[in-house]
């Protein structure tokens, strides 16, 4: 059973707005949620998401990809700082086309960064803008990996060493990137982003 919407108010451009999220296949109702499917939430307020609550079908997936989730982003004691992690994701979400997922890692870029115009400009001209050369490195590796991730490689992180990251920097953006780029795919293949109401 999917889930027409024909009359849903469709974003039309990408957005640092907090849009809603509207599933093709009915998300598992609250109501029927067992012990299982709320150890697969991790955070039972993530249930209130259709799209996690849509995931939740399938508990153990969706507790893994939380975990991991998380980990990349939250687990800011070495590495790249969150700024740069969410960047990382805004431009492989961009680049792929997921309207919801840069509108989510846009913003945590721009609060993180403090610096929303340049964010903006990523998601108004596209990748293959000219920001600085840290920025610049980690969205260009981020797009490399998101169109064909078994050519991402030497000449990569050469590049992304040149503009000054260290190791544990490098695999920060490649997990970021990486994550997202199976994210996006997901949430492509499963609904679509709303203008939310209000």
């Amino acid at each position: 059973m999917t889930l027409a919407q024909p009359d849903l108010d469709r974003p039309d451009r990408f957005t640092q707005d907090q849009l809603g999220w509207v599933p093709w296949l009915p998300p598992l109702p609250v109501d029927e949620f067992t012990d299982r499917h709320w150890a697969g939430v991790v955070d039972r307020r993530r249930a209130e998401s259709p799209y996690f609550a849509l995931l939740a079908r399938d508990p153990e997936v969706l507790e893994a990809r939380t975990h991991t989730d998380n980990d990349i982003f939250y687990n800011t004691k070495g590495g790249l700082p969150r700024a740069e992690r969410e960047l990382s994701a805004a431009a492989t979400s961009r680049h792929n086309g997921c309207v919801f997922c840069a509108s989510v890692h846009a913003r945590f870029a721009s609060h993180h960064s403090k610096r929303p115009g340049d964010v903006q400009r990523l998601l108004d001209e596209g990748t293959d803008i000219t920001i600085d050369p840290r920025w610049d490195a980690i969205i260009a590796a981020s797009v490399h990996l998101t169109d064909t991730p078994v050519a991402f490689g030497p000449a990569d992180v050469a590049a992304l060493r040149a503009a000054g990251l260290s190791s544990l920097e490098i695999a920060d953006a490649i997990h970021g990137a990486s994550f997202f780029n199976w994210a996006n795919r997901l949430m492509l293949s499963l609904g679509e982003p709303e203008v939310a109401a209000g």
